[in-house]
């Protein structure tokens, strides 16, 4: 696909059926994980699509190395360039060494270090920019019009789109009896590849996605009806800052995404669910999707859900436990169950705590 053409369209089923085949030989096929103890807390059947464990510790390999393995050879030897927050950027670094090509990344101010670490470990060539998603454009144009390199937007891009929604065919092979998915939802790459993807497969699927509060412009958007575009992030999420793509907007509509918005104190307890329930390291902003779960408790009461776990790429320093302190000072909580165990995260800049209850003082996944 040449980068002259529009590459924003929606991809087709098709499409993300040639992009599974695509990235097999580079992508890994993630595992589903259960936890008795996160059901009993949910009161549904919850099946996590680990994408934690994907190379480069997020699913945005999947739709880096379609769109890196999609170009001709011509294009390839230019390289790529994106700008991203972190996981894109190392995800490209990554999927751009498996073909031996050169890959730029803008980063903007404020990036998580272990994210910026991993795309130098990867053999990315890092360009800073101010943290605004105007500057990142601006700058990711800048780096393309000097060096040549072919764009490859983080979720704009049906290439990437494509590689995302291979996470949803791999899901519903290893969970076929799921009555709903759920994805974050930041730029809506993810949400909207998986929507097409699992509406493909089964139309009668519930989807629905999981946004911060505090970086609530998808809801907005479905709520007026064109997209919005005046929300100021405020929210732990990183990964979850974007503002939502057109063409990925059109298919949160298009497919009847329901997206139920989650306070950053409520994610925070859901990662510590995750951590401790679950074995699994993940970020705070693939966290969304259970905390949306146990805050909508009545509607996913009995259903047997798929939560997608988009990654794990966490800077263990800036995550001190048991920081008791804090929860005295806090003005947040969040509750999960019945039987309370409060715990406090420090945080880069500012802390947060949260109340975490539990039905049982252990819990093992399978």
């Amino acid at each position: 696909m040449s980068d002259a053409m529009p590459v924003d369209a929606l991809p087709t089923l098709a499409q993300i059926r040639d992009a599974a085949a695509r990235i097999a030989p580079h992508a890994v096929v993630t595992p589903v994980l259960r936890s008795d103890v996160l059901d009993a807390l949910a009161g549904a059947e919850l099946h996590f699509k680990c994408e934690n464990l994907q190379r480069g510790g997020a699913f945005k390999f999947r739709g880096a190395c379609n769109a890196v393995w999609s170009l001709d050879d011509g294009e390839a030897a230019r390289g790529v360039v994106t700008h991203s927050s972190g996981n894109h950027g190392n995800a490209l670094a990554l999927a751009a060494a498996t073909r031996g090509i050169a890959a730029h990344v803008v980063v903007p101010e404020g990036a998580v270090q272990a994210k910026l670490d991993a795309i130098a470990r990867a053999g990315g060539i890092i360009h800073r920019c101010a943290p605004t998603q105007a500057a990142r454009e601006a700058a990711a144009a800048e780096v393309q019009a000097q060096t040549g390199a072919v764009l490859v937007h983080p979720y704009a891009d049906t290439r990437v789109m494509a590689g995302q929604g291979t996470l949803a065919l791999e899901l519903l092979r290893q969970a076929p009896t799921l009555d709903s998915v759920m994805t974050p939802v930041g730029g809506g790459g993810l949400a909207a590849g998986v929507a097409i993807a699992a509406h493909g497969i089964d139309p009668t699927l519930s989807l629905f996605g999981a946004e911060p509060q505090g970086a609530d412009d998808a809801v907005r958007s479905l709520v007026a009806g064109e997209r919005v575009t005046d929300v100021v992030p405020d929210t732990l999420c990183d990964g979850l800052r974007a503002l939502v793509g057109l063409r990925n907007l059109d298919a949160l509509r298009g497919h009847r995404v329901e997206v139920i918005t989650v306070s950053d104190a409520e994610t925070i307890a859901a990662m510590r669910l995750l951590w401790s329930e679950l074995k699994q390291v993940v970020e705070v902003s693939s966290a969304t999707v259970l905390a949306a779960v146990l805050k909508s408790r009545e509607r996913f009461a009995g259903r047997r859900v798929g939560l997608v776990l988009t990654g794990g790429n966490v800077d263990l320093d800036a995550l001190p436990w048991g920081a008791d302190q804090a929860a005295a000072d806090s003005p947040e909580g969040a509750s999960v169950g019945a039987g309370t165990v409060t715990c406090a995260w420090t945080w880069p800049g500012r802390w947060c705590a949260s109340a975490c209850r539990s039905s049982s003082p252990t819990g093992i996944g399978r």
